[in-house]
């Protein structure tokens, strides 16, 4: 039976991320909230899991990412710690708990790590973030960076299209993205911008770079869990690909349940002391 080639490895680290850019190894990355779903997907073998900010959405039924608290993130984070013995774990510093003060992110960066035990942290924006990105990594944080659409800078934007269409737009994100790689960051993430920019910016970088809608030529791909699962339904984004439909087989399972009960087929004389 063949093994694909980062199976084989205990544990992943900024090292194997990079090790697998450079040898064409596309990345595989998804977000995690809890103990179970993290166990699971820690087991099939993803090599990033994410406990991002869309927790607030998924978990919470937020509109947006704003609301979670740096103490929910830990929390969250903690779960995702104790079941994986394999992926390499980022946590989003939400917002509110870096952007202008470099030294409260750096509180919040290393509250994350020493309280989670988790591998990375991440963070949204370019030069606006730069001395909280350095201030960070001066600590041995590692960073991943956030470019393109911004979750947590929904309000500024107004909407949740397409980021960088315009060329000054563009060129700034080029801009940024050469700027986190030359701070120190492991790795960026791009999302929902053009696939061309997205080939444009993985190609001069160095450093892995995870695309979200921005195409296949980038060095792997993030998916939030709960949208490919089809266990969220309202969200259907083009980039995404829905690879079950847990919402119904969940649905299908309750009311299995229900009928058992109500008709008094559950507990039969085998499931009972």
């Amino acid at each position: 039976m063949s093994v694909h080639p980062s199976s084989a490895i205990k544990r992943i680290t900024t090292h194997t991320l990079q090790e697998m850019k450079n040898r064409g190894e596309k990345i595989s990355m998804l977000t995690s909230y809890d103990y179970s779903m993290a166990k699971i997907v820690d087991a099939a073998g993803i090599d990033i899991i994410l406990v991002g900010d869309s927790a607030s959405n998924v978990m919470a039924g937020h509109e947006t990412t704003l609301p979670i608290t740096l103490d929910q993130m830990i929390y969250h984070a903690s779960s995702v710690v104790r079941a994986v013995k394999r992926a390499f774990i980022v946590v989003d510093i939400p917002f509110g708990s870096y952007q202008g003060n470099s030294s409260e992110a750096l509180r919040s960066a290393i509250r994350i790590m020493k309280e989670s035990g988790a591998h990375a942290v991440k963070v949204e924006g370019g030069a606006e973030i730069k001395e909280s990105v350095l201030r960070i990594l001066s600590a041995g944080v590692p960073v991943m960076g956030h470019l393109g659409l911004t979750p947590q800078s929904i309000y500024k934007f107004g909407t949740y299209t397409v980021r960088a269409r315009e060329e000054e737009e563009a060129e700034k994100l080029l801009a940024d993205a050469r700027m986190l790689e030359a701070c120190g960051c492991f790795a960026l993430v791009l999302e929902k911008i053009p696939a061309a920019l997205a080939a444009k910016v993985a190609q001069p970088v160095q450093i892995p770079v995870i695309g979200i809608g921005a195409g296949g030529a980038v060095d792997g791909q993030v998916l939030v869990a709960h949208d490919m699962f089809g266990i969220t339904q309202e969200f259907r984004p083009r980039f995404l690909r829905q690879y079950a439909d847990l919402q119904q087989t969940m649905t299908d399972a309750v009311k299995a349940y229900i009928h058992d009960v109500k008709s008094e087929d559950f507990p039969n004389e085998q499931e009972s002391y």
